[in-house]
């Protein structure tokens, strides 16, 4: 059985947090308090209830933004934990935002180049993903479209190139939105942005320029998943929080994080990860994982061909001046 990686304190990590918060938001940023994108997700729910430990609920403020594809458990999920850490938490349908963009026209026009039956107005579904058997035998990143008939039944083929880029750029004006409502809360209130994003998301480049990376603190990047999970324990997170699978909640579908990108368990993942930017001994990670030294061979270039393809999204932008 593999070992996750933890935190040696976690009550010692989230008072850090909450003193660095304090600091940062008063003294660097000069704000009053926090705004919060919460999805019902494990990742916000940590980043609010650190927030309302550093702020108090007086300065702290959780914003929900569904829209038509969104599933109703996340807005469930969100409010409950919300109302839990006592805090009234606003929310924003941001589906007219969307339809004002062309998100889902422009995102549909894609898709029936694929499957030309496919109408959301019927009751349609779909999602892309990868292929899931990353340990057990190689196979490139190539997306795979899905639609979900009205009637249940599931139709998968290869995504051509053009129609990939058009679903996901469409598909991106909904973290784009979201950012854009965070924003407009957090200048009227004159508060801080606070990410979510945890550091599996941010190395492999699982985030959105300009959307859900466009924050003012990046306070859970630097953290495995496995210890946000530890964090989300301490602090008292609902279990039916904890409980669910991570989901990007971007697609029509029901759709992991990963079988829509990481392809492994977020567990192994994180293993994975430390052992791509740290290395180490491969064959002691293997039997530790149980998986061949292969399979390990695999997912671990597989993270280093993630890392390059999405550099660009980490960047700051390039500033063409004349050194001044």
């Amino acid at each position: 059985m593999h070992k996750p990686i933890l935190l040696t304190d976690p009550a010692s990590e989230a008072e850090r947090l909450v003193a660095a918060l304090r600091t940062t938001v008063s003294k660097t940023l000069r704000k009053r308090g926090a705004v919060v994108g919460i999805s019902g997700g494990v990742d916000s729910a940590v980043a609010l209830s650190l927030c309302v430990r550093a702020f108090g609920t007086q300065h702290v403020l959780a914003l929900m933004l569904p829209e038509k594809d969104s599933s109703p458990e996340s807005e469930r999920l969100a409010r409950e934990l919300a109302v839990g850490l006592g805090i009234q938490p606003y929310r924003e349908d941001i589906t007219a935002a969307l339809e004002g963009f062309g998100c889902y026209r422009r995102r549909d026009e894609a898709v029936r180049r694929i499957f030309p039956e496919y109408q959301a107005s019927q009751g349609y579904k779909m999602k892309i993903v990868l292929p899931a058997n990353l340990l057990a035998e190689a196979s490139l990143n190539v997306f795979a479209l899905t639609i979900v008939g009205p009637d249940g039944r599931e139709q998968s083929k290869s995504l051509p190139v053009g129609a990939f880029l058009q679903i996901v750029a469409a598909s991106n004006f909904k973290q784009r939105t979201r950012m854009v409502f965070l924003y407009q809360y957090a200048e009227v209130n004159n508060y801080a942005v606070i990410g979510t994003a945890n550091k599996n998301e941010h190395a492999q480049g699982f985030f959105v320029k300009h959307g859900d990376s466009a924050v003012d603190i990046r306070l859970l990047g630097h953290l495995f998943k496995s210890q946000i999970y530890q964090l989300a324990v301490y602090l008292g997170v609902p279990e039916e929080i904890r409980q669910r699978p991570p989901t990007s909640d971007t697609y029509s579908a029901a759709c992991t994080q990963e079988e829509f990108f990481f392809r492994v368990p977020f567990e192994v993942h994180d293993r994975l990860l430390s052992l791509a930017e740290n290395g180490g001994p491969t064959a002691a990670a293997a039997d530790e994982l149980g998986i061949s030294l292969a399979a390990l061979g695999r997912a671990v270039e597989d993270i280093h061909s993630k890392r390059r393809a999405t550099e660009y999204l980490r960047l700051q932008p390039v500033y063409f001046g004349n050194g001044d």
